[in-house]
């Protein structure tokens, strides 16, 4: 995860506040926002375009790391582990 300076992180925690005030589910609404930041704001280049897809990718991967590796521990201890 690229942990950005934490001087730059409040602007971007309004953003995240505002997703929430909006109701922003992963259902659908959050890769309208993706896809549409990417069509309206990203520069049209090759690189420009496998930079934001590598983000994207980045992502889910720090989310299945951090997040859903230990809730999969949790339920695992929870539950009992496949035979």
């Amino acid at each position: 995860m690229p942990y950005i300076k934490k001087e730059l992180r409040p602007n971007l925690d309004d953003v995240v506040e505002a997703m929430e005030n909006a109701c922003v589910c992963a259902n659908g609404d959050l890769n309208y926002i993706l896809y549409s930041f990417c069509k309206r704001y990203v520069t049209p280049s090759y690189n420009n375009y496998k930079n934001f897809c590598g983000e994207l990718r980045q992502c889910a991967t720090e989310i299945e790391r951090r997040i859903l590796g230990p809730y999969e521990d949790e339920k695992i201890i929870e539950n009992g582990d496949v035979n």
